[in-house]
C-alpha cells in the first residue's frame, strides 16, 4: 500500500496542508475532516488516521487535510465557516486528481462531522461516516432523506465530550442507527482496531 503524500495546495485562506493517498484503481474517494483545531485537532489525530487506513484498505483514495491555522495551513480558526471552505477546496483538488465518476465518502470526527454536515449541499456524498459527532456543541443539520440510509454514526458510550444522549436525541427523529462502543470515551482509546473494523464492514460502495 502506498504512503500518503503530504503537500500544500491553494486554499481559501492561503496554503492548505493535505495528505493524499491514491491507489492504482481507486473505488471511491474518502474525504476526512479532523476534530476541533482549537483543542488540538489535526489531520494526524489517531481517529482520523484510523478512518483513512480503513478507507485505504477498502481501495479508496483518501484525503486528510489540516484546517486553516493548523500545521502548515494558513489562516485562523473561523467557527466552522471558513473550515467548510477549506474542506470544499480540498475536495475540489482531490476530484481533479481522480476520475469524475468516483463516488464520495464524507467522513468526520467530532468537529469534523459538523464541517461535513455544512458541506453536504455541495459535496453530495454517496456515504457519510460520523464518528463522535459533536452535536451538543455545534448545530448539525438534519441529513437529507436519501443520505440517511447511507450514514454510519459511531459513538462511545462513555464519551465525556459529547454525551451519547445528545447523539441519540439528534439521530432518533431521523431514524439513524447509532453504533455504540460500550465503555468507550470520545477518542476511542484502546478501541481503534475495532473502530477500523466497523468502518470497513459498513462502507462498501
Amino acid at each position: 500500500m502506498n504512503v500518503p503524500k503530504k503537500t500544500l495546495i491553494d486554499g481559501p485562506a492561503g496554503p492548505l496542508e493535505i495528505a493524499f493517498q491514491q491507489p492504482a484503481n481507486a473505488t471511491a474517494l474518502a474525504l476526512i475532516c479532523h476534530p476541533h483545531p482549537v483543542h488540538g485537532g489535526t489531520m494526524d489525530n489517531k481517529v482520523v488516521q484510523t478512518l483513512a487506513k480503513a478507507f485505504a484498505e477498502l481501495g479508496c483514495a483518501t484525503l486528510r487535510f489540516n484546517f486553516r491555522g493548523v500545521g502548515d495551513s494558513a489562516g485562523a480558526f473561523d467557527e466552522g465557516i471558513g473550515e467548510t471552505e477549506d474542506a470544499s477546496a480540498a475536495l475540489a483538488w482531490a476530484r481533479a486528481q481522480l476520475p469524475p465518476s468516483l463516488p464520495l465518502i464524507a467522513a468526520g470526527f467530532s468537529f469534523g462531522c459538523f464541517v461535513q454536515s455544512r458541506l453536504l449541499p455541495r459535496s453530495q456524498p454517496q456515504q457519510l461516516v460520523l464518528v463522535g459527532p459533536a452535536v451538543s456543541r455545534f448545530q448539525l443539520a438534519e441529513l437529507p432523506t436519501d443520505l440517511q440510509q447511507q450514514t454510519l454514526v459511531i459513538h462511545g458510550e462513555a464519551d465525556d465530550v459529547v454525551p451519547l444522549d445528545a447523539v441519540m436525541d439528534w439521530a432518533r427523529p431521523q431514524g439513524l442507527p447509532v453504533t455504540v462502543f460500550p465503555g468507550t470515551g470520545h477518542f476511542f482509546h484502546g478501541r481503534l482496531t475495532e473502530l477500523k473494523a466497523v468502518v470497513k464492514r459498513n462502507c462498501r460502495l
